[in-house]
């Protein structure tokens, strides 16, 4: 039976352990920097993180956005500092790996989390570009109403029903977006007809002067009247002021009350808003008009009423 020559292996393992820490004591010097760099940046990160934060919650009206963009801006400072640290140690393959898995494992989440992902990028877009903040009124697709908070998600608006919605950032992102807030003014536009035998520009002077004597009206001298169309039983006019928006009176009430002020100066004036009136003419083309085709029926009528009486 052979014996194990323990020696040999005994001898492999004092050179294997020797080669090891040869190397250790080697990349010693490296190893003590590069704990050096990952702690520098380490402190760097976390003061270039507060300022960030800080001065972004001053920029940006979510919180929630703000803090996550100053926690990438922390997580990106100390991943730089850990990969200057390993290609300081001779570990330039595991930098090149960890950037590979980094980028697959993103694909991944971005592919299973799609449309988690776009409301995501949306919401943070939307906190950098700001298109609307808190309290502005907007509409977009389906959605109108008041906005009450901006999250990174999704945003919440009341609408004027009273109703809290929850609209996913992609919409608000993707769809043409109005901002009714943001210039601090809003047209109003009332339809309005008159009858045929009035005249229009008279119409027009008479809801223009009617409608500058409101407080509410602003731009007095953009007040404007402009004949629009021609209907079934009236000339159809299209009156157009400004309000301060959002303001006092609400733009309910400030319609409401020019609707009523149009009316009451146009009866002032003795201009006539018609209802749909028909009138039946079957002379049109050769025909015979309707009062000559009843000429005969009344006259049959007369006769039976006189032999009726004459009995």
């Amino acid at each position: 039976m052979e014996i194990v020559n323990l020696d040999k292996y005994v001898n492999l393992v004092t050179e294997k352990l020797q080669t090891w820490l040869e190397t250790s004591v080697k990349h010693l010097p490296n190893f003590v920097v590069a704990i050096i760099i990952v702690i520098l940046f380490s402190i760097i990160a976390r003061y270039a993180g507060k300022a960030m934060g800080q001065l972004l919650r001053k920029t940006l009206d979510s919180r929630q956005i703000a803090s996550l963009l100053a926690s990438i801006f922390k997580v990106c400072i100390l991943a730089t500092g850990i990969f200057i640290a390993l290609d300081f140690l001779g570990l330039s393959g595991a930098v090149t790996s960890l950037l590979a898995g980094a980028g697959i494992v993103g694909l991944a989440i971005g592919f299973a989390f799609q449309d988690m992902t776009e409301n995501f990028i949306a919401g943070i877009a939307m906190g950098v570009r700001k298109p609307f903040q808190i309290g502005d009124v907007i509409k977009a697709d389906k959605v109108f109403g008041t906005v009450k908070t901006i999250n990174l998600r999704n945003t919440l608006v009341e609408t004027f029903f009273g109703q809290l919605e929850v609209v996913p950032n992609k919409i608000l992102f993707r769809n043409i977006l109005t901002n009714f807030t943001t210039t601090q003014v809003r047209r109003i536009e009332i339809p309005v007809g008159i009858s045929y035998a009035d005249d229009p520009q008279e119409a027009a002077d008479v809801i223009v002067d009617a409608l500058n004597q409101c407080d509410f009206v602003i731009r007095k001298e953009e007040t404007a009247v402009f004949a629009e169309s021609f209907a079934d039983s009236s000339v159809n006019l299209l009156v157009w002021f400004w309000i301060d928006y959002p303001g006092e009176p609400g733009f309910m009430q400030a319609r409401h009350k020019a609707v009523i002020l149009v009316k009451q100066a146009l009866a002032k004036a003795d201009i006539l808003i018609p209802f749909p009136i028909r009138t039946l003419d079957f002379g049109a083309k050769g025909g015979e008009k309707l009062n000559t085709m009843l000429k005969p029926i009344n006259k049959a009528n007369k006769d039976q009423a006189a032999d009726a009486s004459s009995i």
